[in-house]
């Protein structure tokens, strides 16, 4: 069927936008695709679409910024298939936008700092040891590109996406000789359904930042996932992947 025949995968913030067109991805090319989010119904909705047999999607409701949520949810996969082998850190959110650190309120900068990086710690904490436990595997955090550049106005979220790509490459080299790849990938702007209720000339400047003048479609973040997953990629670890279409080559 596929490079993931038999192989399990847990995709987080999989409901919508980016990570369920991951999850899809990884569903096509044959692996058992575990998909989180906060929103049942969406979540379930998804599940569906994937795949409306139910065979081999596993939706679970879970908030990665919750310690035991995160610590739960790998134990329910290890107890359904007995393995886990890549995860997807996805699940993240941006904040309140064009607002300056003076004026940024605290709950929202708690919010964004929890969900993105203590989530993406959530993920590698309670992941890698089943992953350890199953033979080993790969693990692709979404940072961002601002995870190496500064954006005004969005201080937290450009924090944040650079401490994803820290414990991306400390974990990386802590498993390095232990069989699980980690690495990061850096989108740009992409089409998501968020991004498209957005006023036209925003989506038009949006697209514009980027020296190849377009956004990125869901599906180019997608295949760079499942390549770093995959053993195509397997003396990668511990790399920063921009999927940005030059933004950060200006």
């Amino acid at each position: 069927m596929g490079k993931f025949n038999q192989r399990v995968a847990l995709v987080t913030g999989a409901s919508t936008g980016v990570g369920f067109t991951i999850a899809q991805k990884l569903y096509s090319l044959g692996a058992i695709t575990v998909i989180t989010g906060r929103n049942e119904v969406a979540l379930q909705q998804a599940a569906k679409e994937i795949d409306p047999t139910g065979q081999r999607v596993y939706a679970i409701k879970m908030d990665v910024a919750n310690a035991q949520d995160f610590k739960t949810t790998v134990e329910k996969i290890e107890q359904q298939y007995g393995v886990l082998h890549y995860l997807v850190n996805n699940a993240g959110i941006t904040g309140p936008h064009g607002v300056n650190i003076e004026d940024y309120p605290l709950e929202a900068w708690h919010e964004v700092i929890e969900t993105d990086i203590t989530g993406t710690f959530h993920g590698m904490k309670y992941s890698i040891p089943a992953i350890l436990r199953s033979g080993g595997g790969a693990i692709v955090n979404l940072s961002a590109c601002n995870g190496v550049t500064g954006i005004a106005g969005i201080a937290p979220y450009t924090a944040a996406k650079h401490a994803v790509l820290g414990l991306t490459r400390s974990a990386a080299l802590e498993n390095a000789q232990k069989g699980i790849r980690i690495n990061a990938v850096g989108p740009g702007y992409v089409e998501t359904p968020n991004i498209s209720v957005l006023p036209q000339e925003t989506q038009q400047w949006m697209a514009s930042t980027h020296p190849m003048g377009r956004m990125a479609t869901r599906q180019e973040i997608a295949n760079v996932v499942a390549f770093l997953l995959s053993e195509e990629s397997s003396f990668i670890t511990g790399a920063f992947i921009p999927i940005d279409g030059g933004y950060t080559a200006q």
